[in-house]
């Protein structure tokens, strides 16, 4: 992220107004064809070329501003009218044709390092085409052409079209004066609203980031200001998902400035994104060592704790981001779910109920107290609490299953099937509420109707022996044994030492009135549980 400058770029001319005199001599000396490279913002180009118009009045001076990517800058040129008749072309704008190649760099898979150690892949075909042309831009056009450029796309010319910029006829820098360094920086930093952001194209954060890699590397820039530039760098990738370019841009900002906390902090949040747990948390720990009331590096903390299994120092951070924020719906619906793998189910279903005083619309917390009342086998409540979940979510899968379970639990199975079959209108390939099903109609003793729900589970999972096993009991029940033992064999394929199976199968060949292969089939049973009579 920060530009390394090369040799070349610590042998720049002298500042300020003498480099002004130095550029002006040098277009005074110029007759015909010439390649003049001046480093400076898009503001100070301007005025330059203003300054240049009042003290150069004999020569005819015209400007090519370039406001959109452009492939061919040799055609745009031959198709100007006064072509022949002007001496000095100053060109600005040029550099937008390198934003849309910055964006597609990161579109074609650059890594971050790629992208800002200027180890480039590829060339911005405006530059192979200065390239391939600098002989025709020579022997056809007698204009000195003069193209005003911030660093960054000083640096893609010496990188990538070194031949055309070999033959250039001077090199003049007007770096940004300190006053105007600092509003030009300071007006990143209300734009650099994490909303802001995430409303600007793609090209428009490209454009945005270059502009803070040029500010970050002027002359003038200060320590603080720097660090603070990096942030903003980290903020944009992190909005673009270039999580490893955010925790590079964070690492430079803590280089400069150790105790950034906010840095500290979204270096957090990246690596807790890419999975990074231990190296996050040690990251929302220095941001809360420097900030200990920074409620967010609490709460991102206990993510992390519950995501690693660590409950008990889950609920402690929960715990400290809702003494700095107790109105938080999401501390205390997340609170409830380490409470929940705790097994303390009445303290997480208490959680939730704060959760759910601050925002009484939200299923999840709904659905989680619904789950911990099942838990509780509190089963009329935990329906109650699905029921509101319902309200919100109608159309959640879970939710449905979920109540169907509670209703199963009651003994409630025509009921149960009703919210299994609302669960399977939403997600019919889900085995789960069709094995569901199957075990309510065979409680209800539609047999018939349990192998037509075991059979759509065994189209999903063909693997599931304790499915094969239940179907068989449905067959049983049917007096259809042959089908029953069929499916005993099939459960007994993928889990042969199943007693109850064999079992099962024993019973089913004994109505058969195959007694010899009954009781094998039993003596298999008496092989895996001998002690069951």
């Amino acid at each position: 992220m920060v530009l390394k400058l090369t040799n070349w770029d610590n042998n720049f001319a002298v500042k300020g107004d003498e480099e002004y005199q130095a550029l002006v001599r040098t277009l005074n000396f110029i007759e015909g064809f010439g390649l003049l490279f001046v480093r400076c913002s898009p503001a100070e180009g301007e005025r330059i070329i203003t300054k240049v118009k009042e003290d150069i009045k004999d020569k005819s001076i015209e400007v090519l501003r370039l406001d959109k990517s452009v492939n061919n800058l040799y055609e745009i040129i031959e198709k100007l009218n006064n072509k022949e008749s002007i001496n000095f072309l100053f060109v600005t704008g040029l550099h937008s044709s390198f934003y849309e190649y910055e964006e597609c760099k990161i579109l074609n898979g650059w890594n971050s390092k790629d992208i800002y150690s200027y180890s480039w892949k590829g060339v911005p075909p405006v530059l192979i085409n200065l390239n391939q042309q600098r002989e025709s831009f020579r022997d056809n056009f007698n204009i000195c052409f003069v193209f005003l450029l911030p660093q960054f796309a000083i640096k893609y010319f010496i990188q990538r079209a070194p031949d055309f910029f070999d033959w250039r006829s001077g090199m003049f820098e007007f770096p940004i004066d300190p006053e105007t360094l600092k509003q030009e920086t300071s007006r990143i930093f209300p734009a650099g609203d994490y909303e802001k952001y995430t409303t600007l194209t793609a090209e428009e954060r490209n454009r945005e980031i270059i502009t803070i890699q040029e500010l970050i590397v002027e002359d003038h820039q200060t320590v603080s200001l720097k660090s603070k530039l990096m942030l903003e760098l980290g903020n944009l990738h992190f909005i673009e998902q270039d999580y490893k370019g955010a925790i590079y841009a964070y690492n430079e900002a803590i280089k400069i400035k150790n105790t950034f906390c906010e840095a500290w902090h979204n270096r957090g949040s990246a690596l807790l994104i890419l999975g990074q747990y231990e190296e996050a948390l040690a990251s929302f720990d220095h941001a809360l060592k420097i900030q200990p009331d920074f409620d967010e590096s609490w709460d991102n903390r206990g993510t992390i704790l519950l995501i690693l299994g660590r409950y008990e120092e889950a609920i402690a951070s929960y715990d400290q981001a809702l003494k700095i924020q107790p109105d938080d719906y999401e501390l205390w619906n997340n609170r409830g779910n380490a409470l929940f793998n705790l097994g303390r189910y009445e303290k997480a279903i208490a959680s939730y109920d704060q959760a759910l005083k601050i925002q009484p619309d939200k299923y999840e917390a709904w659905n989680n107290r619904g789950i911990a009342l099942f838990n509780l086998e509190q089963y009329k409540k935990a329906i109650a609490s699905y029921d509101q979940a319902l309200k919100i979510q109608p159309d959640d899968y879970e939710l449905w299953n979920n109540r169907g379970n509670a209703l199963f639990n009651l003994g409630r199975y025509e009921k149960a099937i009703a919210s299994y079959d609302q669960a399977l209108r939403i997600q019919p390939d889900k085995y789960e509420a069709w094995n569901n099903r199957g075990n309510a109609l065979f409680n209800l003793e539609q047999y018939e109707e349990t192998v037509a729900s075991f059979d759509q589970v065994l189209r999903i999972q063909p693997d599931n022996y304790k499915v094969w096993n239940n179907r068989g009991n449905a067959l049983f029940n049917l007096e259809q044994y042959k089908e029953a033992v069929a499916s005993y064999d099939q459960a007994l394929r993928i889990q042969p030492d199943n007693h109850e199976a064999w079992n099962n199968r024993g019973n089913a060949l004994f109505n058969l009135e195959q007694y010899k292969e009954a009781v094998a089939s039993f003596d298999q049973a008496l092989k895996i549980q001998p002690d069951n009579h």
